[in-house]
């Protein structure tokens, strides 16, 4: 059996090398390994076979074709999953940090969705987003803990995924970041593509995808801040690239923040923790929050101490 699968060029991509652009996905584990699927005459751009070294252009369509033998196994893993809501065509789950939300080439295990497949396996989930990532309509960074939907059919995927791009579900966050506002609320809107000199991170770029974020502030303290954030789009590192862009980076996240701090958490003090929404087929409103993380409390009781 072949895996299909397209990536559409943004304007925040183009004139990247199509090796590169290819090995910054989640898919492959290098870029050795496109190169090679590149020489096999597995990869077209609108159709055409290319060089590793063609320079991508916006709206080019990428296809590739990879044959079973190269596909990733996903086993199920008997992990323990922290459901917050299920019904009979969702569910979503507080996800701690340090796990993944979904396998990638170099990573096939721990991650949500081998916990989702033990309980649920293929068949009680949606398969719109293929073998790789059953079930996931939208994700977390893996040291990001907190609240993620999954559904468990394509209707549902549908539905919430439509809720999403329309922005009817709400997500909120909160974090500590390094800086006090001079505005107790605000908001941050600049595009987001990913940057060009270093593929593995994300940027605020001229020609980026739209992306914005609101804030309000919790509670100040000398030189940090404990803050609610609410995403308007949903763009990769969203919140970490926003809060950097503007000095004012998230704590402990080695990622877009290279000021040391004095407590010492499992990266970025970032958590999803409100989410707004409706479920296929339920008339209601579905309000849920949690409480903040291990590393958010134990932050907050270093900056509430005065000691910082």
């Amino acid at each position: 059996m072949i895996q299909k699968y397209v990536f559409s060029v943004q304007s925040s991509d183009k004139s990247m090398r199509l090796d590169t652009f290819l090995s910054s996905n989640e898919i492959f584990s290098s870029r050795s390994q496109v190169q090679n699927i590149i020489k096999k005459s597995q990869v077209f751009v609108n159709g055409k076979n290319e060089k590793g070294s063609y320079k991508i252009k916006n709206d080019d369509e990428i296809t590739v074709l990879l044959s079973d033998d190269f596909s990733v196994i996903i086993e199920p893993e008997d992990i323990k999953l922290d459901i917050v809501y299920e019904d009979e065509n969702m569910i979503v789950v507080n996800k701690p940090k340090g796990m993944l939300t979904h396998p990638t080439a170099k990573e096939t295990t721990g991650t949500l969705v081998n916990a989702l497949l033990y309980k649920y396996g293929y068949e009680e989930l949606s398969d719109i987003n293929g073998v790789m990532r059953p079930g996931i309509v939208h994700r977390l960074d893996r040291n990001t803990s907190g609240l993620i939907m999954v559904v468990k059919n394509n209707p549902s995927h549908e539905f919430i995924a439509n809720q999403i791009k329309n922005k009817t579900a709400k997500r909120q966050y909160i974090a500590i970041v390094h800086g006090n506002f001079e505005e107790e609320t605000g908001i941050i809107n600049f595009p987001i593509g990913r940057n060009p000199a270093k593929p593995e991170k994300m940027a605020v770029i001229t020609d980026g995808k739209p992306a914005i974020t609101h804030y309000k502030v919790l509670e100040s303290f000398k030189g940090y801040s404990y803050i609610e954030l609410t995403l308007e789009t949903g763009r990769t590192h969203q919140i970490r690239v926003h809060m950097s862009y503007i000095n004012h980076p998230i704590v402990n996240d080695s990622l877009y923040n290279k000021i040391p701090f004095k407590v010492k958490t499992t990266e970025q003090v970032l958590e999803a923790y409100k989410l707004e929404f409706t479920s296929l087929n339920v008339n209601d409103i579905i309000r849920l929050e949690i409480k903040p993380d291990n590393d958010i409390e134990k932050v907050l009781r270093f900056l509430r101490s005065g000691k910082n």
